[in-house]
């Protein structure tokens, strides 16, 4: 149950009676607190099982000090907040109750009643935050559950899938290549999330889309004053992985000169932030992606070989869309659904004909061009069924294979007239051009193709 359905609810732990009184009385008056109020630290232990959000306790109770009952709540509910209320001001005592966890110290005092509702205000803003990244982190973890998100029966895919179920029980280092469009990051975040360190941040960054000059603070961060601009402490994104995951997209486009700073990380797993000489350790997971080859760039000095392999790890290696058989039809179902889901509008059904169309096209573009077509689609159908002209393939440079299943000359005709017409607008005499045939050639296939209909 969360806060919202259950209240925040506050236990008071106090031993004098009118303390006692007046501090559930105070808290009472907000009607989205539910106090509870007890006399001694067994009792409250006890009732540590309602799961409070926050609990507060006199110093000094008969039973047990303060110290002793904070470390037991933390034992029991580490996520439960502690404020420790005392008559005393003693700092020491203060730092080292700070130290096992209390939200705050209060010393007892006519005007500790404002001090001590701001500090409730904010450990309610910091649980609501909290509880909304746990719903959240559930979402993702959702969506890149391998069911949800890794659509195809394919050999190659199968293949696919074997290697990320072996990524996702280690940390070991993994290496993503493919073709533009195939789905590197998608991969990436379905080994992420699907691991041990699924509660953790997924820190993305696409190295070619970072200037050469830019890279260190990015990747490690600065201090303030570091340069000129640098205003206030960044953290890189090294640190904001925490015990994530660090995805390094497009490794292999990355500066050859910044290449043996990202060795020495990776060897000491440390960074150092720009403008400062302090190490600090670094515990994030690495996976990248490329598009390259990578051992071809190491060939040709483009990359280091220490770093290729200090990154290389696990590798998988994505297939592309031609090489994935029907799964392009699971695929675009897929897209249907979710296009349907977000835009709240009826899922439509593929016609034949436009099946075949989609399997007889190479996607150049991969996944990603598939996605984007089928959308387009989806707003260009006007029926229950996406046809065939709805499905536009206008403007790409790559001849579709078309030798997806055997028919005569004439068909295999009809069909790359067809492809033409569609890569060039139906300007029947620049296709008869760029076939090399009459432009009455052109008309009387046209004409064959709407009797076949």
């Amino acid at each position: 149950m969360s806060q919202s359905e259950k209240g925040f609810t506050i236990f008071i732990a106090e031993d004098d009676e009118w303390f006692n009184k007046m501090l559930t009385h105070n808290m009472s008056l907000n009607p989205d607190f539910i106090v509870k109020s007890f006399h001694d630290g067994a009792s409250v232990l006890e009732a540590m099982n309602e799961q409070p959000d926050l609990v507060t306790i006199d110093y000094r109770l008969p039973d047990m000090t303060g110290d002793v009952l904070l470390k037991e709540i933390k034992k029991l509910y580490p996520e439960t907040e502690v404020i420790v209320i005392s008559e005393q001001d003693e700092i020491e005592v203060a730092v080292e109750l700070l130290k096992s966890g209390a939200a705050d110290y209060i010393v007892k005092s006519k005007d500790m009643q404002q001090r001590l509702r701001a500090i409730v205000n904010n450990v309610r803003e910091k649980n609501e935050m909290r509880s909304e990244i746990k719903s959240l982190r559930s979402e993702v973890r959702s969506k890149y559950a391998f069911e949800n998100n890794m659509v195809g029966n394919s050999s190659a895919m199968q293949r696919v899938y074997e290697r990320i179920q072996k990524a996702t029980a280690t940390n070991i280092n993994v290496t993503i290549t493919g073709d533009t469009g195939t789905g590197k990051e998608v991969a990436a975040k379905a080994i992420h999330y699907n691991s041990g360190i699924r509660e953790e941040p997924f820190v993305a960054i696409n190295m070619a889309a970072i200037p050469a000059d830019l890279l260190e603070s990015e990747l490690f961060g600065h201090e303030k004053g570091a340069f000129t601009g640098a205003v206030n402490r960044r953290l890189g994104k090294f640190e904001s992985a925490g015990n994530g995951t660090l995805f390094l997209d497009e490794i292999g486009e990355m500066d050859i000169q910044f290449q043996a700073k990202l060795l020495r990380v990776l060897q000491e797993r440390e960074i150092v932030r720009v403008g400062s000489n302090v190490p600090i350790k670094i515990q994030c997971r690495i996976i990248v992606a490329t598009n390259r080859d990578l051992k071809e760039e190491v060939t040709k000095g483009n990359f280091r070989e220490d770093l290729y392999f200090r990154l290389l790890g696990l590798p998988i290696e994505l297939p592309p869309l031609t090489d994935r058989g029907k799964d392009v039809l699971l695929l675009a179902r897929k897209f249907i659904e979710d296009f349907s889901k977000e835009n709240n509008i009826a899922v439509k059904r593929i016609s034949e004909s436009a099946q075949k169309k989609i399997m007889s096209y190479n996607w150049p573009g991969n996944v990603r061009e598939l996605k984007s077509v089928i959308e387009l689609s989806m707003v260009m159908s006007s029926g229950e069924m996406i046809e065939e002209d709805d499905i536009s393939l206008v403007g790409k440079d790559v001849l579709p294979e078309i030798i997806t299943e055997e028919m005569s000359m004439r068909a295999y005709n009809r069909r790359i007239v067809n492809i033409y017409l569609e890569k060039y607008n139906r300007d029947t005499a620049l296709v008869a051009k760029k076939l090399d045939i009459g432009q009455t050639t052109v008309y009387r296939l046209i004409n064959e193709m709407k009797q076949q209909k």
